[in-house]
């Protein structure tokens, strides 16, 4: 760990452009900044702090979905995952904005306290690793996986659109999103068998 008194700016600098300009306080301190150091930058307008522990390099541009990366990062990049509408936004496979990050995280976690604008949602078993995939250094549910998730929560609109377009741009198959749709509510089977006819793939 470097020197608290001799940061490693390159190496932050480094790991911010990596991720879009942002980085946690964590983070920063693993390359010998200090809390106060990190305000005095803060301060003085060479960094914004976006909420509490999580920073960007001011001079950096905000990205399209920085709003979902905040919230991944301020949760744990190493215990939540993006899910339900926010995995659809992300794999353009939606353009609602929903008004609230979703992100999946195991049981044990299920008593972090979340920003406000963050909705968790829990799984008893941890994702298998061939429903997570990465959408520009992201962590996200698989696009079959994401769209299952989010017709649980309703929207049919919305979800038949999403199977739609999935399937037509090779993003998923019509058997990945009918094996997701199995062990759901009998509702969102029905849902997603009945587009799954509709568009000529089952």
């Amino acid at each position: 760990m470097p020197d608290s008194n001799r940061p490693d700016t390159s190496a932050l600098h480094r790991l911010a452009y990596s991720q879009e300009g942002l980085f946690t306080a964590r983070q920063a301190e693993e390359r010998g900044f200090s809390p106060q150091l990190l305000a005095h930058h803060a301060r003085s307008g060479r960094f914004t702090r976006l909420r509490r522990g999580l920073y960007r390099l001011s001079d950096y541009p905000t990205g399209e979905h920085e709003e979902i990366r905040a919230a991944w990062m301020s949760v744990g990049t190493d215990r939540a995952v993006v899910s339900h509408e926010s995995a659809l936004l992300l794999h353009a496979l939606s353009d609602f904005l929903p008004d609230r990050v979703h992100l999946m995280v195991s049981r044990s976690h299920r008593g972090l306290a979340p920003p406000s604008d963050v909705t968790l949602h829990t799984v008893t078993t941890p994702l298998p690793r061939e429903q997570i995939t990465t959408r520009a250094g992201i962590a996200v549910t698989t696009p079959a996986r994401s769209i299952i998730d989010a017709a649980v929560a309703g929207a049919p609109d919305q979800i038949q659109a999403a199977i739609r377009q999935a399937i037509a741009e090779g993003l998923t198959t019509p058997t990945q999103i009918a094996e997701q749709a199995s062990s759901r509510r009998q509702d969102v089977a029905t849902l997603v068998h009945r587009t799954l006819r509709e568009a000529g793939a089952a």
